[in-house]
This record gives C-alpha cells, structure tokens and sequence, in this order.
C-alpha cells in the first residue's frame, strides 16, 4: 500500500513511518522539520507542498501534522487555524483527488475537555468516551481539533473510510502534577489517560485497516480498571481505589520512590476501537506493575 503520512519527523510520526515500512508499505513523509522519516520538507499549510506528497498516487494517508498542546505557549491563533484547520483541509482534498480509499485523522481526546474539567472543578471524576458532549473545548488547540473531525467526516463515503482516533497522552513533555511527575506521572496516567507510543502506532495500523467506508471516531487509550460508580471515590481517594483493584501497587510503587494519586479527575473508556476494530492497548496498569515486579524499565 502507498501512504502518505504527514507529521513524519514528529514523535508518533517518525515510530509509524518506521512500523509501516516493516509491514511492505511504501511511505511518502511530510513534515516542515527534516528527518530520516520525511520525504518532502514543508508544511501542510501550503497546498502546493501537500500535492507533492501525492504526486505519485497514495491509497492511504494518516494524518497526524498538527500544532499541539505545547505550542499553545508561542503560537498565536491563526496559527493553529493554518496548521489544523486548512492543513488538514489540504491533506483531505489532496487524499480525495489521489482517490486514497483510507483516511485516519489523529486527533486528541483535549478537545473533551472543558473548562471546568481543565480547573479541576468536578467533584467526581468523569468518564470520557466517543458519546461524551456536548464538546466544549477549553482552547484554541482543542477547538481547531475538534473542526477538523468534522472536516473529515464530510470526506467519508461509501468508497472512502475516514478515521479520526482520538489519541490519549503518549508525548514526552507531560506537565507535572504536584510532586508526581515523570515516569510516575506516566505510570499512574495509564490507568486513565495514556497509551505508549507503540501502541499509539498500533491504533493508527488498526485504523488504516478499518474498511467499510464511512466515518467513525474512536478514543485510544490504555484500557481503564475503573468503573463509573468509582467515579466520586477516585477524586477523594484515588490511592485506596487502585489499591482495591492493584493490592501489590502501593509496594511497587513505594519501592521506586513514586507516588499514587490522591485525586483522578477523567477516566477515558477506549473500549470501543476494541468492540469495533478489535483494537486493544497492549501496555496496560496490570502490564506496568508487571515491569515494576521484574525490576526492569517501563517502556512508555
């Protein structure tokens, strides 16, 4: 299969461009940063680079181009409108006209998250899934994400798949959160808000494997212990609750000087990519407390 992936140079873009070419596919990478992934050199923003990376035809595109979070810091809005918005529209025409059978958008689950949620103003913790809404993003990154979902979903026809997978936390850079952060930081998160990076690459596979024609959005994420009537017990006491379902998690933790949560605020439910597409994270909390046990080194 030819696939063009924009976003090449970026973290899940450089992991995905790597795994597609171990599966037989041929990859043609956009991005504005060179790198060993990235075929063409530019942005997305510019149409003119977009008709580059299909000049020689595609049956696939996974577009994972985007201004992020992070870059809320320097970017102005009509940055992320440039990027996110008309980008994406460029990469959906381009795809149309190269007649790309498959289309996988990734997306983010920040534009559910309103507000209120953002300030931690819930007094239980809410559980996010596919049917969650009304959406209120809570800024321009989220609200730009949430306008290119719904470019997408006019491009899906009978002959056209069109995915958007709405990605949980699998980035480096993550804000800390009191006194946990880093590795704990990220440990803890699995059990409500990441996946890895490789099984962020596995979604998108999954996603580019979805046939049927038409559009669908699924959340990825590692897949939750928690049940919605834990909901006000895990902003109150988080600890006590993954220790109800981990009795050994406490130890391990403890054991390399990490922390549990005293509050969780969002639990995000991914189970269905799993009913769906028979996609399902790999590297769960269980799988984590498995690596602890063994003394070796999470992989995240």
């Amino acid at each position: 299969m030819r696939i063009v992936l924009t976003g090449s140079s970026g973290r899940l873009g450089r992991h995905l461009a790597a795994a597609l070419r171990a599966d037989g596919h041929g990859v043609t990478g956009i991005d504005p940063v060179a790198g060993p992934e990235t075929t063409i050199t530019g942005s997305i923003a510019s149409r003119a680079v977009v008709d580059r990376a299909f000049a020689d035809g595609a049956d696939a595109v996974v577009h994972c181009a985007a201004l992020h979070q992070p870059d809320l810091r320097h970017a102005p809005m009509q940055a992320f409108i440039d990027v996110n918005v008309t980008g994406t529209l460029h990469v959906l025409e381009a795809a149309r006209a190269a007649g790309c059978a498959h289309i996988v958008l990734a997306s983010s689950t920040s534009l559910m998250i309103d507000g209120a949620l953002s300030a931690g103003q819930r007094d239980m913790a809410v559980f996010l899934d596919e049917a969650s809404g009304p959406l209120a993003p809570r800024n321009i990154y989220g609200t730009t994400k949430l306008a290119a979902e719904n470019m997408a979903r006019l491009f899906a026809d009978a002959e056209t798949t069109v995915t958007a997978l709405r990605l949980s936390r699998f980035f480096a850079g993550d804000d800390a959160e009191g006194p946990i952060a880093g590795d704990n930081l990220k440990a803890v998160e699995l059990l409500h808000r990441r996946l890895t990076i490789a099984d962020a690459v596995g979604a998108c596979q999954a996603a580019i494997g979805r046939g049927g024609g038409g559009f669908a959005t699924y959340l990825a994420s590692a897949p939750t212990p928690f049940a919605r009537d834990e909901a006000a017990d895990l902003t109150r006491d988080a600890a006590a609750v993954i220790a109800r379902h981990f009795p050994e998690a406490p130890a391990l933790f403890a054991a390399r000087g990490w922390q549990l949560p005293q509050r969780i605020d969002r639990v995000y439910d991914a189970g269905l990519i799993t009913r769906e597409i028979g996609f399902r994270c790999q590297t769960d909390f269980a799988a984590l407390l498995g690596d602890l046990r063994r003394g070796a080194v999470p992989q995240f």
